[in-house]
């Protein structure tokens, strides 16, 4: 594909340039060692690294052009300052693919936990349908039979990826779309030029305070998803432009009621809500319940687990059915079809005679729910497992130690990713957070920082009829020491523990620094 480089600028929404150059733009890039020939990079300013410091990297490796806020010249290739060249990124790629979100309908979910899930959830339900359908999500993008992985530790991917795989997915003949959005993404202008006809949230609870602030800053990050059904363009299809709001949400129910200036519709557990549930039952194998509405009845039932997962599935079928105009029957069946997401309360069984759960709870909401979802599971104790991650929001630290101490039997206080902060530090913090609770550490909580030694430490202690969870990495598939990026799955890890356990084959644990190496050691790296 080649573009003009002014074509790029035709509908550019912000300040644009004059008299721009007539070069010939071949793709976008916002890393140098991922330039190629007559390639456009865009140099952007990050926490510790500054794009405009790699420019002559970028034109050695072919750039054609090159996008900054700085105000530099004596380049052999154009330079154009921009006021904001993140901002500008996510409309210069969708210009430079052809904008593809105006040829998708498109579904956005946002929310602090369960945004995944139900974005998985939807799509079931957008193939239950017969639509071809695909599916962009914190853990991998799906387009027909391609699935492609999104990163280790990837929120909304980058702009020009976001509209590389919405083109993919045109070329693909594919006609909807569901786009999982994060605050990141939001607060980084990674999603403004998808072009939304539906807009979920899940929930908005205490999350990425460390980036945003308040939680008032990551609400309105987020409320961001409900403001852009306002741009949307007419599309051929049609425009939906509804937006869909938890109504147990208490903290952002109300906030988001009066925000939304399009058609809205609620969904919640009470009867109060547009779209409820009634006759829930819970299981260690799924949920049942009856969704109703004022247009509609349909028995519901779903291989996940938990209230948390009534309320998601909840969420998906009133986007469906109020969205798409998908009939409740097929809508249900979609939602049946869902087997499980990779890391979500992901049952882990090799014969042992206790129950095994990895889960991405990574937040105090998602640890709470995750927790009460096991008590629901088991008539024995409740075993957790988790850290909580260094250089994000250290407030959730104690507040994560304080629920587990209030809602697990017993807690292990673990790794998760501690980058460059001292992981004694971390589980200092969360300690202190345990004992503010009646936490009695070496009783009912420990410190153990590795995280292949916590969980063979919850094995030992887990009973007949317990539940071991171990929570805050899911599907991750690397963990942070220092500045690297160690290979690291959290089923891996419970799936080699098990098998020491029970003195069968299985597969090695995986190699963290904590094993061998002083915190001073991994802190160089």
């Amino acid at each position: 594909m080649k573009k003009k480089l002014s074509d790029l600028f035709i509908d550019f929404p912000l300040s644009r340039p004059s008299n721009l150059p007539d070069a010939e733009i071949t793709g976008i890039a916002i890393d140098s060692r991922t330039v190629r020939q007559g390639y456009l990079f865009v140099a952007m300013r990050g926490g510790s690294v500054d794009g405009h410091d790699y420019i002559a990297k970028a034109i050695e490796n072919g750039a054609a052009a090159i996008i900054g806020d700085r105000d530099l010249s004596g380049f052999g290739v154009p330079y154009i300052r921009l006021e904001n060249p993140r901002q500008a990124l996510t409309w210069l790629a969708a210009a430079f693919y052809e904008w593809p979100a105006s040829k998708l309908t498109v579904i956005g979910v946002t929310g602090t936990d369960g945004k995944t899930t139900t974005s998985n959830l939807i799509y079931k339900i957008l193939v239950a349908a017969g639509i071809k359908a695909g599916m962009i999500s914190t853990v991998n993008a799906v387009i027909g039979d391609e699935v492609l992985d999104t990163g280790f530790h990837v929120t909304t991917p980058d702009a020009h990826d976001v509209q590389a795989y919405l083109a993919k997915m045109v070329n693909a003949g594919l006609t909807h779309v569901v786009l999982e959005t994060t605050s990141h993404g939001w607060a980084q202008h990674r999603v403004d030029a998808c072009e939304f006809d539906i807009a979920v949230v899940t929930n908005i609870t205490h999350e990425h305070m460390d980036e945003h602030g308040s939680y008032e800053n990551y609400r309105a990050a987020k409320a961001r998803l409900f403001s852009s059904l306002e741009i949307t363009r007419e599309k051929p299809q049609g425009n939906p432009r509804l937006g869909i709001i938890n109504r147990d949400d208490v903290k952002s129910f109300d906030f988001l009621d009066k925000f939304i200036k399009v058609n809205k519709m609620n969904y919640g557990l009470g009867l109060d809500a547009n779209v409820h549930a009634v006759g829930i039952e819970y299981s260690s194998t799924g949920i049942k319940f009856t969704t109703i509405s004022k247009d509609f009845r349909v028995g519901t039932s779903s291989n996940l687990v938990g209230a948390y997962n009534v309320s998601n599935c909840l969420a998906a079928l009133t986007a469906a059915v109020y969205g798409l105009g998908i009939d409740p029957q097929v809508a249900a069946q979609g939602i049946a079809a869902l087997d499980g997401i990779p890391g979500r309360m992901e049952n882990i069984a090799m014969g042992q005679k206790f129950t095994t759960i990895v889960d991405f709870a990574h937040t105090p909401n998602a640890l709470k729910v995750a927790l009460e979802a096991g008590r629901k599971m088991t008539q024995g104790r409740v075993i957790s497992i988790f850290g909580s991650a260094g250089l994000r929001d250290k407030e959730k630290r104690r507040m994560m130690a304080e629920t587990s101490t209030e809602l697990a039997d017993l807690s292990i206080l673990t790794a998760e990713d501690p980058r460059t902060e001292s992981l004694d530090g971390i589980l200092e913090e969360m300690a202190e957070g345990a004992k503010s609770k009646g936490g009695r550490e070496g009783e009912t909580f420990w410190r153990i920082p590795d995280r292949g030694e916590a969980i063979k430490f919850a094995l030992r202690l887990a009973k007949e009829g317990d539940i071991v969870l171990s929570c805050g990495k899911g599907h991750e598939q690397s963990m942070c020491f220092g500045k690297t990026e160690y290979l690291w799955d959290d089923r891996n890890a419970m799936k080699a523990a098990l098998a020491e356990f029970l003195g069968i084959e299985g597969p090695a644990m995986q190699y963290l620094p904590s094993q061998d190496k002083t915190e001073e050691e991994w802190l160089k790296g």
